[in-house]
């Protein structure tokens, strides 16, 4: 039976947008004069068996029948048409796109030409066939005329090449164990002063660790709402704080919020382990019942969901997620929402990391796998990235976010700039679940890619905020370092983490601020409890026990996780 006129009639009227890449492939196809696919267009209220249309299609080729069908769709049918052709059971069968096609308007009028039904029974299609075949050459050089005139308009609509946009950091806010403003943060890391002490916030005393970068308050009023501050996980409340006080930071006000295009403004703040403690809690109350587990339980343990609140805080409509990449998130965080910036998605990222793992299924945790120091008699001296007494890393908490502006939407507001982003990059180790890969490979091969897609010379590279643990895998950053810097001999290297601790999933966004604030002020913070430097590694290279002055030309901040995620960014005077 063929189908109804107003079968038709809808098809025709109400078409769907192919794109203009299929239409061509599919006009190309015409130009090529292959019979055999208007043929099984013409016979689809019929179906054949697949044996039977095969040699039908075979015969009525011009190829001939020894051709290859695939490689004719190769050259003829776009990509995504070919999948269409080859998933069906029966070859060619009709799809819908052909229905609601541009190009169907051009094919119905070739067949009027010759008074022949589409949707024509299979005599008539036998009745025309020959002079169809006649008619080829006239019906191709036509649709090639429309297939020109088509490529010629996509020709002229190119968009316009872009000039490189400029990425430039224009606010700051931090949440850390030595203070929860920057500058504060900052003058505390250069003083050498530690902020790991003895863990307050539950008994501890059945691990073997009872020691952490803990933070002992914090004043949410007029950052986090009263309501979402008692229900949420301790890592939104960070995050939220950090974020707020980075447009702070960036003189972002009331004002500044009501003139900015908030579709264009972004928030990209990762966690490597999100709402645990809520999680935690909830597996404790269903020991009970459901009806005891906090109703936000779900939403609350997702780590997309602290981006998701502040975005609604600030009514920002543009990209906004989270990116879990264990330890590197940050990082990872922080290089994605500059390349929103760069390819014009985007005017205004808020982007770093938040984490808040010290409760007891954190600290047990890493303590089962022999990650953490034990040094709990002596806690401001635990955390000693190189030295060759370290027995592992010391947990942290906090947050630390940037404001990421385009340069010229910061310039014309008169945003005060701290420093210039100039990229990075990311990879996998690709070798074992929690450690790197014993020569460095991977590490060294991430920041290789790092300053080849900045444009920046290894020579102008002085600063290096290490990713350095505390950990027997300090070594594999070191040989790495050496191997791309090592004949640089005003290379400075330090690691924020002697002082703060490991902060996991935040650490790169407030080891990011701890770089920019080096740029900023023109010294770079000790490295403490670097006694005894394990054998190989050159104090020459790394900062002493005192801060030191020095004039960065780039800076580079490197974090690494567990699964082998590498990652590197580079910063730079903004000038």
């Amino acid at each position: 039976m063929s189908p109804s006129k107003s079968h038709i009639l809808h098809f025709i009227q109400e078409p769907t947008n192919l794109t203009t890449t299929n239409q061509l492939s599919l006009m190309a196809s015409s130009s090529m004069g292959s019979t055999s696919i208007k043929s099984s267009i013409c016979h689809s209220a019929k179906r054949l068996s697949h044996g039977t249309r095969r040699k039908e299609l075979m015969s009525k080729s011009r190829y001939g029948g020894s051709v290859d069908f695939s490689n004719i769709l190769s050259s003829s049918l776009s990509v995504s048409a070919t999948r269409n052709f080859s998933s069906s059971k029966l070859a060619f069968e009709h799809c819908e796109g052909y229905y609601n096609s541009k190009f169907l308007s051009e094919y119905l009028a070739l067949f009027a030409e010759k008074n022949i039904s589409f949707f024509g029974s299979r005599s008539a299609v036998s009745n025309t066939r020959r002079q169809r075949q006649k008619d080829h050459i006239a019906h191709s050089g036509k649709t090639r005329a429309v297939a020109v005139q088509v490529a010629e308009e996509v020709t002229t609509k190119k968009r316009p090449l872009m000039k490189q946009r400029q990425v430039v950091v224009t606010g700051m806010g931090v949440v850390t164990p030595l203070g929860h403003d920057p500058d504060v943060f900052y003058t505390n890391l250069l003083e050498g002063v530690s902020g790991i002490s003895e863990i307050e916030a539950f008994d501890c005393t059945q691990f073997p660790t009872r020691i952490a970068g803990e933070i002992k308050s914090l004043l949410t009023d007029g950052w986090v709402a009263p309501k979402l501050s008692k229900r949420a996980d301790k890592f939104m409340v960070f995050l939220i704080t950090a974020g707020k006080k980075a447009l702070a930071d960036g003189g972002i006000t009331k004002e500044v919020m009501g003139d900015i295009d908030k579709s264009r403004c972004g928030v990209v703040i990762g966690s490597a382990l999100g709402g645990m403690r809520v999680f935690s809690d909830g597996v404790e109350a269903l020991r009970t019942s459901y009806k005891k587990m906090n109703p936000f339980s779900v939403p609350f343990a997702t780590t997309s969901m602290g981006s998701a609140i502040l975005a609604m805080d600030l009514g920002w409509m543009g990209p906004n997620y989270s990116i879990s990449t264990a330890c590197a998130t940050s990082n990872f965080c922080i290089l994605n929402a500059a390349n929103h910036i760069v390819r014009g998605e985007t005017d205004m990222m808020l982007c770093g990391g938040s984490e808040a793992a010290i409760i007891p299924i954190g600290l047990g945790g890493f303590a089962a796998c022999g990650a953490l120091s034990q040094r709990n008699s002596e806690p401001t001296k635990a955390s000693c990235p190189w030295d060759i007494n370290r027995d592992g890393f010391v947990m942290g908490e906090g947050a630390g976010v940037l404001l990421l502006e385009e340069l010229e939407h910061a310039q014309r507001r008169g945003a005060n700039i701290y420093a210039e982003f100039l990229g990075g990059s990311f990879n996998c180790d690709a070798y074992h679940m929690t450690e790197p890969h014993p020569d460095g490979t991977g590490i060294a091969l991430c920041i290789e890619n790092a300053l080849s897609h900045s444009g920046v010379s290894r020579e102008d590279v002085n600063y290096i905020n290490a990713y350095a643990t505390s950990t027997p895998t300090d070594l594999q950053e070191y040989r790495a370092l050496i191997h791309c810097f090592g004949n640089n001999p005003e290379l400075r290297v330090n690691s924020t983490k002697s002082m703060i601790g490991h902060l996991l999933g935040a650490s790169g966004g407030v080891e990011a601020v701890a770089t920019i604030k080096a740029i900023q002020t023109g010294f770079v913070h000790p490295n403490i409890n670097l006694e005894n430097p394990d054998a190989g590694v050159d104090m020459n290279v790394l900062v002493g026990p005192k801060k030191e002055k020095l004039d960065i030309k780039v800076a580079l901040s490197n974090s690494f996780g567990f699964g082998g995620h590498n990652s590197s960014i580079l910063f730079a005077p903004f000038k």
